[in-house]
């Protein structure tokens, strides 16, 4: 485990924390409009992973648990007790994760898009899209995932926000991008979901390929206390095509299953 990094981060808003964790090449800024739409009830922090954004990379390859352990030092730094946490893709594994090896801290989860149960297949599958990247380049891979990411009628409409996500994917360094799909596509949490105990959220789009609604079925399924929503007709990146959406169902599951924020 390397050290941890000190993340990049915004704070928006007033109330109980609610830390927002990104995905794979994305950056802090993918939750802007869901914290607008929070930010009179919650405090929300969102940060830059660690080689994403305007945060510094630190020595060499990382995993999952030096993502975990950037997590705690952030809010080690802005001196935060307890906190809601809400993951997206990547995010979603880093947010329990971290329930896991902090379960004090946590009072609630969102995982979004995110994927555990996977096939053998599924996980051949993602092996061949790493060895393509690292053979070919990102780029050149780049835009069949973005064809997974976006629904075919936002990405007719508003084509300009495909090309601002390719950018900011295209722009993490390379060597980043790899370190952080790899631990995507090996991460399988199905073995300890069953320990989180805090009440969760898990939400999928309905034409998510890689995190489909079958293993968002069994990641509810496996959470002692959870709630499964699935949006219609969206695919991956629901956070750039359906902010108010997001924002609307975690404000309703914060406010019913955590009443006390």
């Amino acid at each position: 485990m390397s050290s941890a990094v000190d993340c990049a981060y915004k704070v928006q808003g007033k109330g109980p924390a609610l830390f927002v964790i990104h995905g794979l090449g994305a950056r802090k800024e993918s939750w802007d409009k869901i914290a607008e739409s929070l930010q009179s009830r919650f405090t929300c922090i969102s940060y830059d992973l660690r080689g994403h954004g305007e945060s510094p990379l630190g020595c060499g390859e990382f995993t999952l648990d030096d993502l975990v352990s950037d997590l705690e030092a952030l809010r080690a730094r802005l001196g935060i007790a307890r906190l809601h946490l809400i993951g997206h893709s990547l995010g979603g594994m880093i947010g329990p994760s971290y329930a896991r090896r902090y379960p004090d801290r946590v009072l609630s989860l969102g995982l979004i898009s995110t994927a555990a149960f996977r096939s053998p297949a599924d996980s051949a599958a993602l092996r061949g899209v790493f060895t393509a990247m690292k053979e070919k380049g990102i780029a050149a891979v780049l835009d069949t995932m973005l064809n997974g990411w976006f629904s075919d009628s936002y990405a007719r409409q508003r084509p300009e926000m495909v090309v601002s996500r390719r950018k900011e994917a295209l722009g993490t360094d390379s060597g980043v991008f790899l370190n952080v799909f790899r631990i995507y596509s090996e991460t399988e949490m199905a073995p300890w979901l069953h320990q989180i105990q805090v009440p969760v959220l898990v939400c999928t789009g309905e034409f998510d390929g890689a995190c489909n609604p079958g293993l968002n079925r069994q990641i509810a399924a496996a959470l002692p206390d959870s709630e499964l929503v699935i949006f219609d007709d969206l695919k991956h990146s629901v956070l750039v095509e359906a902010p108010e959406l997001i924002a609307t169902h975690v404000a309703d599951f914060l406010r019913r299953r955590t009443p006390h924020t």
